[in-house]
């Protein structure tokens, strides 16, 4: 039979680097190979890993209002993850009541729809604080999310100390990649910095940021990109954050991150496993920690949204699976697999169930989680490791001869690497050098109909009309006291978590604590 592959002989991952027929060097001997549990952790972070604790489960959730989130909530709960992730809508994410003009027409479509804290009381009906850990996936509001779910547990009688969960927080990744950011990268790096400060001090538990390789990805750069600019923005927040007084040991082993889980299977389980030894080797040589938890990378993974189709969808339920084992391979802390119809709208409840379900089965079926690092000491996987590694330091070595993340960013030195990545990747896809099924090769004349979530059309209006009754029936003179409290607080450079804290108890809306900042930090304006 005749090969029907494009693709030449020389084969190479998607960063670019040559993949040989066949690997013979024996990679145990190598120095930083070591063993899982020890520096440089390559081989994982715990010495028996799954064995003693799966990772956490996780399904990104959260559309229309509330209340219908809050059920989809207790669903994923009932068909066993571990732990809740939040989507929020744009509005939200951007700093705009569900009121506002801009956000008309966008409110609860690609997330829930968070205004105040009576929508953040209905999000978490009858969760319990104490024992489900929560990831918000925010960023330019993130502060304001975090006061809100903390004033919520508050209601609830859980103590701060016993909440547990993750904010995003990581707005570096924005300016790159994604482009939900308010104020100009300065403040909103105080921002961040801001958090990392409160909770090392009042919510021991909390992560407090999770710096986020996989926007980048789904943008389009290379894994070996992925890799560098995530651990460059890293880099980035735990400067500012010793600059700010903290020591690097006190808000160090909080800090996570958040990686994509892609295609090419070999690429991506030696991906993770350089990402966890060069930020080790890094952290040790830049910040001379004493808690050897200061150099762990501990990430959450989900499967790439970016390489699902909307032709042939339940071809999209294979690739999650390929995605969710080169994961936990690679040593992820916790999960979340996209439903196979992603790239039509968002999921529903059988395309989660199965989504979880796959999860499940690698967990309990397939006997990965009984060894730790299985692949480790297979000699591809292992140059792969050195590869990725020796690669991303040397784009590392160019931020920081820019001055580093921030200022390179500033320049628009990662934007340009990343759509060149996506342009070629492209022309690829288009020339047939990139097989993607169903899409360029092995298609289908008609596509069969495919059964896709609906979202009520009149849950906007729902929105509004609660929004303006929440309105109505607050006591007006203490939430103008906070907001020009908070104004007060951010002319003066002071932490704005107690002052953010202060507004969501007295009934200040996530727009108006977000015009407050605007009113003294401005918008940013991306350079054409």
């Amino acid at each position: 039979m005749a090969n029907d592959d494009p693709k030449s002989d020389d084969r190479t991952t998607s960063s670019g680097i040559p993949l040989a027929a066949s690997y013979s060097e024996r990679p145990a001997d190598r120095e930083g190979v070591g063993e899982p549990g020890r520096f440089p952790y390559t081989r994982g972070l715990y010495s028996e890993m799954y064995r003693k604790r799966l990772w956490t489960m996780r399904q990104y959730a959260g559309y229309a209002d509330a209340e219908e989130s809050n059920r989809r909530y207790h669903f994923l709960l009932e068909q066993g993850i571990s732990g809740l992730s939040v989507a929020f809508d744009l509005p939200t994410q951007i700093g705009y009541d569900s009121d506002r003009s801009m956000a008309r027409g966008e409110v609860g479509r690609v997330g829930v729809a968070i205004d105040s804290i009576d929508d953040m009381r209905r999000l978490l009906a009858d969760i319990p604080l104490d024992r489900v850990t929560t990831s918000m996936t925010i960023n330019a509001t993130a502060p304001i999310l975090l006061a809100l779910y903390l004033a919520v547990a508050e209601e609830q009688g859980v103590p701060w100390e016993k909440v547990g969960g993750t904010v995003q927080n990581d707005i570096l990744k924005e300016y790159a990649a994604r482009g939900t950011h308010i104020y100009p990268p300065r403040p909103s790096l105080k921002l961040v910095t801001d958090i990392m400060e409160f909770c090392a001090d009042r919510v021991p538990r909390w992560n407090t940021i999770s710096v986020s390789g996989y926007h980048m990805r789904e943008a389009g750069c290379t894994a070996v990109q992925e890799v560098a600019f995530t651990l460059a923005n890293g880099l980035c927040y735990l400067e500012a954050a010793v600059e700010r007084g903290l020591d690097i040991d006190d808000f160090a082993p909080r800090v996570s991150f958040f990686f994509n889980a892609h295609n090419h299977f070999l690429e991506e389980v030696a991906k993770f496993r350089a990402a966890r030894r060069l930020w080790a080797e890094l952290v040790r040589e830049r910040f001379a920690p004493n808690n050897e938890r200061s150099c762990w990378l501990r990430f959450h993974t989900q499967t790439a949204g970016s390489t699902l189709t909307a032709q042939q969808p339940d071809n999209n339920i294979v690739r999650v699976a390929i995605q969710a084992l080169a994961a936990v391979c690679g040593g992820t802390q916790s999960l979340h697999t996209n439903s196979r119809d992603e790239a039509l709208g968002l999921p529903t409840e059988e395309s989660a169930r199965v989504a979880l379900r796959t999860q499940q089965i690698l967990a309990r079926e397939s006997g990965i989680a009984d060894v730790a690092d299985p692949l480790g000491g297979a000699w591809a996987i292992e140059a792969l490791t050195d590869e990725i590694a020796a690669r991303a330091r040397a784009y590392i070595d160019r931020i920081d001869d820019l001055g580093g993340a921030l200022p390179a960013i500033e320049r628009g030195f990662q934007q340009q690497e990343i759509a060149d990545a996506a342009y070629q990747f492209q022309r690829d896809v288009e020339s047939g050098e990139a097989t993607v099924v169903g899409v360029n090769a092995h298609t289908l004349e008609t596509e069969p109909p495919v059964e896709l979530l609906h979202i009520d059309e009149a849950s906007e209006a729902r929105q509004i009309e609660r929004l303006r009754e929440f309105r109505e029936h607050r006591d007006a003179e203490r939430a103008a006291a906070a907001a020009a409290e908070l104004a007060a607080a951010a002319r003066e450079d002071r932490n704005l978590m107690p002052a953010i804290l202060n507004c969501v108890r007295a009934s200040v809306t996530l727009g108006e604590i977000s015009d407050q900042l605007r009113s003294v930090y401005g918008e940013y304006e991306e350079a054409g």
